[in-house]
């Protein structure tokens, strides 16, 4: 009885010692090797095995990409202002090997030499490029840390300020110039709005008078179309009315000549022309050379009148 428990306590070491010989390592992660305590390999994803009591795993190595957030660091400025920078890293463990022998805790590392080349870059600047130029001190300090823990088997892939907080004084300074500055755009603004309405006023107004203008040199010049027209059409009637009356005179003239009259009609209307003309309206009459000859043809015409009435 005795022997059959020896033998399955045994059986059980044997299987304990086995199954702590297989490791399965699973994906982004990595574990170094050692043998009687030096490195002997570095183990990738998938089964790996190991003999006992001599070889050992010294670490298992995560490869993916990690983020730390380290507190506040103090950091002075080049103008002699104190302020509290908390900064954010983003690594990635490269070579698993250098991770593990190359320096003792690689995470306080970091942040120690986070915060001197924070304080470093910071040195150089003032606050207000400090406060205006987070992008470029993350430059700096991305290319800083990646070369100083190459070494460590880390690329720092970036690192981002989270907070730049000031002393209270300087933050109420700074609120106090905030809010001067937009008091200041505020008087602008309303300025430039008073001048852009004079300014369209004043445009209003002038372009109200060009108008004015122009209407006004348009009525002048239709009024002068229109007291042309008239002339011309008054012109016009007078010139007709003219024609017509020539037109008459010239067909009485061609009714008496087709009716046959002699001399003494002809010498008569003649007389009737003179006696218009002498309507006295007239200051000078000129008097034709045979008034004698047509007196006489008066007396004979009174003659010829009277001679039927005595009868």
């Amino acid at each position: 009885m005795g022997g059959a428990i020896f033998l399955i306590v045994i059986i059980v070491i044997v299987a304990w010692v086995l199954a702590s010989c297989i490791r399965i390592v699973p994906q982004a992660y990595a574990v170094i090797l050692e043998r009687l305590g030096a490195y002997q390999a570095t183990w990738s994803t998938g089964i790996h095995f190991k003999v006992p009591f001599i070889e050992r795993v010294a670490r298992k190595v995560n490869l993916k990409e990690q983020v730390v957030d380290f507190p506040p660091q103090p950091v002075i400025t080049k103008d002699n202002v104190t302020m509290q920078i908390d900064t954010v890293v983003f690594f990635q463990i490269t070579d698993p090997k250098l991770y593990t022998y190359g320096v003792e805790n690689p995470i306080m590392a970091i942040e120690n030499l986070s915060a001197t080349t924070l304080r470093n870059i910071i040195g150089d600047m003032e606050l207000d490029e400090t406060l205006t130029s987070r992008e470029t001190i993350n430059t700096k300090m991305r290319a800083s840390l990646d070369e100083a823990t190459d070494p460590w088997g880390i690329k720092v892939n970036r690192v981002e300020l989270k907070n730049i907080i000031p002393p209270a004084a300087i933050q109420d300074a700074m609120e106090k110039q905030m809010k001067a500055e937009r008091e200041r755009r505020e008087a602008i603004l309303i300025a430039e709005g008073q001048k852009k309405s004079t300014i369209l006023v004043a445009e209003g107004k002038k372009q109200s008078a060009i108008l004015d203008a122009e209407a006004e040199k348009q009525a002048a010049i239709l009024r002068a179309e229109a007291q042309k027209e008239r002339m011309i059409k008054e012109a016009e009637g007078q010139a007709e009315a003219v024609l017509k009356v020539q037109n008459a005179n010239a067909e009485g003239i061609r009714m008496i000549r087709e009716a046959g009259a002699d001399q003494a009609v002809l010498t008569l209307k003649s007389l009737e022309a003179f006696a218009k003309a002498a309507d006295g309206k007239s200051t000078k009459i000129i008097i034709p050379s045979d008034i004698q000859g047509i007196a006489g043809l008066a007396s004979s015409l009174k003659e010829i009148v009277t001679e039927p009435e005595n009868k």
